[in-house]
């Protein structure tokens, strides 16, 4: 009888690693000093951060031999610099300044690795069953779920605010200034995941028209 074995871990740069580690270090600096200015809901959110920053690694040893551990570690990498980013410039932005142009940048990139990424893993989980997908609906189902994420992530906005009186739709009952933030946010994760769509399409038609001719 065969011995069953987990899926390798595929190595990676040792100057990836470190990107990692720095991005992880910075979001751990950020949620301390949070927590020693009184903010507490700053240490969460950074130790929240700092979770999904091992993202991957958890895939790698909770996958087994599914699909997800085929997921590339430029996946994480991604992800982390998105995610310190956001965090660490964006939030202290946005509790700091009044600056409110920030969320521009983090929204449409937010959307543009959703989209990208998803549609990467539903290659990859239709090659895991020999079945191969077009580059096209591989992009266009990639959007819808970059889509979901983004209704996702305002279903936490808005039960954030409910729960623990936050402001992150900036709601108001005597102005229409929280359903603009929140349809403003929608419409530039949109644009940030119909971008990644067609970034997405182009390169993998690419890639396998290289692998196709190198055979």
């Amino acid at each position: 009888m065969k011995k069953k074995t987990l899926n390798p871990i595929t190595p990676m740069p040792k100057k990836t690693i470190v990107l990692w580690w720095v991005c992880r270090g910075l979001l751990l600096i950020w949620g301390i000093n949070g927590l020693f200015r009184g903010y507490t809901s700053e240490f969460l959110q950074g130790m929240f951060a700092i979770a999904f920053t091992h993202l991957w690694d958890l895939f790698q040893l909770l996958g087994g031999k599914s699909f997800i551990t085929q997921l590339p570690w430029q996946f994480q990498t991604h992800l982390n610099l998105f995610i310190m980013l956001g965090v660490c410039v964006g939030s202290t932005l946005n509790n700091r300044t009044d600056f409110t142009y920030s969320d521009i940048v983090t929204h449409f990139f937010a959307g543009f690795i959703a989209s990208g990424w998803s549609a990467r893993l539903l290659v990859i989980m239709q090659e895991k069953k020999k079945i191969p997908l077009a580059p096209s609906i591989a992009a266009m189902a990639g959007f819808a779920m970059s889509v979901a994420i983004l209704v996702g992530w305002e279903f936490y906005e808005f039960t954030m605010d409910k729960l623990y009186g936050f402001n992150l739709q900036v709601s108001s009952p005597f102005t229409n200034e929280g359903l603009i933030d929140t349809m403003w946010d929608f419409i530039l994760g949109a644009a940030g995941g119909l971008t990644g769509m067609f970034v997405f399409a182009f390169a993998d038609a690419k890639k396998r028209k290289q692998a196709k001719n190198n055979k």
